[in-house]
């Protein structure tokens, strides 16, 4: 459905006309421009803004699809741009993806929302208040939707990181992080990361573009070239969180290698004891064993001493296997 509808002329809202077709003439009479948002249109309700904008059906179709990867497009009459806001959820530690693509074009700024966009909604607000950022026509809008979106990766990056701080403390603590969840925690937590960087990662070459670095040095149509030193700025923190998001990354392999391998340790720690248990049991067991065939030729078995020492015997062989494998730290 649309959210809001209006004409920008010198940075500040005017009033004017309902009709798509009218307000872009008129906008463009005036050296302003349109800015349309939309939350998951319908089909039906993006045909009328696509057929009035000369949108590009490929970009059309992708709007309405959505589960697009961060990109830019750029096609006669617009330009493309595909955001992939992140939401961190703190109460269930798991991270989600929407998506924001951006139509900019003559006079004209097409934004469509998908998913959990309720950030977005400040960002026209704090622009409005800036007539002097506003001013500088569709592209600051660009602008502010990148720098919204990359400022949140910010602290999404900053709540993953106190997550594997928790999860280092519960591997590394006296226990070892002995419960049966820990492992799984641990991957749900990759997972986590995984859907983060599939946002940031490929929004890399986009910025890129925009700020004129990395050899792109030709301007891109509907960009206002002053409008790079911003784009850079952006760039730079996207840069950051990209570098967050490898370091994470590597620190969970890391904490998942731990784990497993402290895990290991235990294993072997069980069994050494499991086996001195079982030797020791075996002793007793051996000795009764020889004297319980019952043999006629056996002259032990006449003996007024033969059970005390037998039963002597049996407990000196314990007494020296358990201090033997007390010594060496199987028990």
């Amino acid at each position: 459905m649309i959210i809001d509808c209006a004409v920008y002329r010198e940075g500040r809202r005017t009033e004017g006309p309902e009709d798509f077709s009218e307000a872009l003439s008129a906008a463009r009479a005036a050296g302003g421009f349109v800015w349309i948002g939309l939350h998951e249109p319908t089909e039906k309700e993006f045909d009328h803004v696509s057929s009035e904008f000369g949108l590009h059906p490929l970009a059309v179709e992708d709007a309405l699809k959505a589960h697009q990867r961060p990109k830019l497009e750029v096609y006669e009459d617009s330009l493309f741009l595909v955001l992939k806001p992140v939401v961190y959820e703190p109460t269930s530690d798991s991270v989600s993806s929407g998506e924001v693509m951006v139509f900019l074009g003559e006079g004209f700024v097409v934004t469509v929302r998908h998913g959990d966009g309720s950030r977005f909604a400040t960002v026209r607000r704090r622009l409005e208040q800036e007539p002097g950022l506003l001013g500088k026509g569709p592209t600051a809008v660009l602008y502010a939707m990148a720098d919204a979106t990359v400022d949140h990766y910010l602290d999404v990056a900053a709540e993953l990181q106190n997550d594997l701080e928790e999860l280092e403390a519960e591997v590394f603590s006296p226990d070892g992080g002995s419960s049966r969840h820990t492992a799984s925690r641990i991957y749900t937590f990759k997972r986590q990361v995984l859907e983060f960087r599939r946002a940031t990662g490929p929004l890399a070459p986009p910025l890129t573009r925009l700020s004129g670095s990395g050899g792109h040095q030709v301007a891109l149509p509907f960009v206002d070239d002053s409008a790079q030193p911003f784009f850079r700025d952006v760039n730079d923190h996207l840069t950051r969180v990209n570098e967050s998001v490898e370091n994470l990354d590597r620190l969970v392999s890391d904490v998942l290698s731990a784990h497993l391998a402290q895990m290991g340790v235990r294993q072997n720690d069980d069994m050494r004891k499991i086996s001195s248990w079982a030797a020791m049991a075996a002793v007793p067991t051996m000795i009764a064993g020889v004297y319980g065939m019952n043999f006629e030729h056996m002259p032990e078995l006449s003996w007024t001493w033969s059970y005390p020492a037998a039963i002597a015997v049996m407990a000196m062989l314990e007494v020296l296997l358990f201090r033997t494998f007390k010594r060496r730290g199987w028990l």
